[in-house]
């Protein structure tokens, strides 16, 4: 599945259990935007607990595969809401942050352009 499609199936899903007829709407907007903010919370969460050894009750690594897919999802709702495409979006950040080169340039990682 593609990030298009992850949108795709979503829209119907999000306006069938949480804003019907309102999902194409900036409005609502933070609505996933703080859905996603409260995933990254998780996901620290579940790695500092990792990384410190404790509530060794608990899998940690389930935990944080979990909140890094439940951020996608939220910020697939986001792109919904403001109309984005969602893939769209991270193609052309990738496009463009793919070309940095820190080490070449420790200030603001651009290189000469390819001829």
């Amino acid at each position: 599945m593609d990030l298009r499609q992850l949108q795709i199936e979503q829209e119907p899903w999000v306006d069938h259990n949480f804003e019907p007829g309102n999902t194409r709407n900036p409005a609502r907007a933070f609505k996933p935007l703080l859905g996603a903010v409260e995933e990254i919370g998780e996901l620290a969460h579940a790695h500092l607990k990792s990384l410190q050894g404790i509530r060794t009750d608990q899998d940690h690594t389930a935990k944080a595969k979990d909140a890094v897919g439940d951020v996608v999802i939220y910020l697939a709702d986001y792109c919904t809401a403001m109309g984005y495409d969602f893939q769209e979006c991270v193609e052309g950040t990738w496009n463009h942050v793919k070309t940095r080169d820190w080490q070449k340039d420790k200030v603001r990682g651009v290189t000469a352009p390819k001829n």
